[in-house]
């Protein structure tokens, strides 16, 4: 959706129209009315310090978990820019143009475009999986328009988009931190041996760009650990028979499943595995990409307990937001207070993109100079909701990995079914385990 020809958009997947927000002032509600910022977010259009942000991210579609708190944190982010951004001695107007890409690949590189092409933006945010983010990041490698991401393994991201190991990176505009494989071989083999298996671990990888970057590297480093992986091989998203898979698992006894796919298709998987028996003898179930959200396990009802995670982010990690001045538990907290919902945790995830994001802007040499942005974020080292982000130490050119600690989805009696409880911290001393792993089947 374009903006208005005014210095804020119209209406739009996370805004309110202008006409809203004046009858909102007029009658003195909101905090940005109550601070008397009012005056900062409607300046003229003829003030030549606008700085433009595209922000990307699912908000509906399958993939939609990793997008549902994203329009709090959009307006927490937008409360925090109601008095400007200061660059180089420059305080700058900042329109935030959030869209959803209804977790569409397609979708995603068109709103790239038009964000590029039509909003003329200075940088781009994007988030949550390869189908979001590496065709946001290949249409903005290709006009030349600095990027920035996250919750992708970086993998994914940069081998999944061409980069060649050894070679010298492809990528001059594009950037992203987030965790890798060996942030989850990390959380899982620190974990696991918590729980008496046979270390016979049956998997399932799909056929897509998180799922071959996890199978050429993961697969063999729980090997390594001396796990015995039992693959049978990629499957294609939004498969609804997965009989022969259950088979080999049931047959290899494997007491450790593990797996990467989206949300829609291990519901449809792990309620077969239930049917078929196989549940009866998993030990640990390990599951990733899906099973990061309370909404996902409630809908699973008793087969969601116990279910074993990484956390990119939880309530209790001990950082705040750069950009917000907000701690981790006052962004969980806020949330559910303003949605009635459980606290999720892209919500950490995707306030560290902002933070990170504009730490950029605000450092850059000329905020309005693309190369001099990109050229900032190369060189960012400042500490978000997720933790430090140093794109000094790689692991490779245009990524740094982020650390993920080992969780598990407990049952509660509390206000919430379910919750998430943080089981190892191998990646991340500063968290606090709440929490032992328990076996799925116990």
């Amino acid at each position: 959706m374009k903006e208005s020809k005014g210095n804020t958009p119209k209406h739009g997947v996370f805004g309110i129209s202008r006409r809203d927000f004046v009858k909102k002032a007029a009658l003195g509600v909101g905090t940005l009315t109550a601070a008397g910022t009012v005056p900062a977010l409607w300046r003229t259009a003829q003030a030549a310090d606008v700085l433009k942000v595209g922000f990307v991210s699912p908000v509906t579609g399958p993939l939609a978990g990793f997008g549902e708190g994203d329009p709090y944190i959009v307006d927490l982010v937008k409360r925090s820019l109601a008095q400007g951004l200061v660059s180089g001695g420059k305080t700058y107007e900042v329109q935030l143009i959030a869209k959803d890409t209804q977790s569409d690949p397609v979708r995603a590189s068109q709103i790239a475009k038009d964000l590029i092409n039509g909003d003329k933006i200075d940088l781009m945010l994007s988030t949550s999986t390869p189908e979001v983010v590496n065709p946001v990041a290949d249409a903005c490698e290709a006009a030349g328009v600095p990027s920035l991401s996250t919750i992708v393994p970086w993998e994914a991201f940069y081998f999944g988009r061409g980069a060649k190991p050894g070679a010298p990176s492809p990528f001059k505009w594009t950037y992203l931190f987030s965790f890798g494989v060996a942030e989850f071989a990390n959380a899982y083999i620190s974990m696991w041996p918590a729980i008496e298996t046979n270390k016979k671990v049956g998997v399932m990888y799909p056929n897509d760009a998180d799922g071959n970057a996890i199978r050429a590297h993961l697969a063999p480093a729980l090997e390594k650990a001396g796990y015995h992986v039992i693959d049978p091989g990629g499957f294609e998203d939004g498969t609804t028979d997965y009989s022969s898979q259950i088979a080999l698992f049931k047959k290899e006894k494997c007491e450790i499943f593990n797996t990467f796919p989206i949300p829609p298709d291990f519901a449809t998987f792990w309620r077969q595995a239930a049917q078929q028996g196989y549940t009866k003898t998993v030990k640990i179930a390990q599951i990733a990409k899906t099973g990061l959200f309370p909404s996902q396990m409630e809908s699973l009802g008793a087969l969601g307990y116990n279910l074993a995670s990484a956390l990119f982010w939880h309530k209790t990690f001990p950082y705040k937001s750069l950009q917000t001045g907000l701690s981790s538990q006052q962004i969980a907290d806020g949330y559910e207070k303003a949605t009635g919902k459980q606290w999720e945790q892209c919500l950490g995830g995707t306030m560290s993109l902002f933070d990170a994001g504009f730490a950029a802007l605000k450092s850059a040499a000329d905020a309005k100079n693309k190369a001099d942005v990109a050229n900032a974020i190369a060189h960012l080292n400042v500490e978000t909701t997720v933790g430090r982000v140093d794109f000094n130490k790689g692991p490779v050119p245009n990524c740094v990995g982020t650390p993920v600690v080992g969780g598990q989805w407990v049952k509660t009696s509390g206000k919430f079914k379910i919750d998430f409880v943080v089981c190892d911290n191998a990646d991340d001393k500063n968290v606090p385990i709440g929490g032992k792993l328990h076996a799925y089947n116990a």
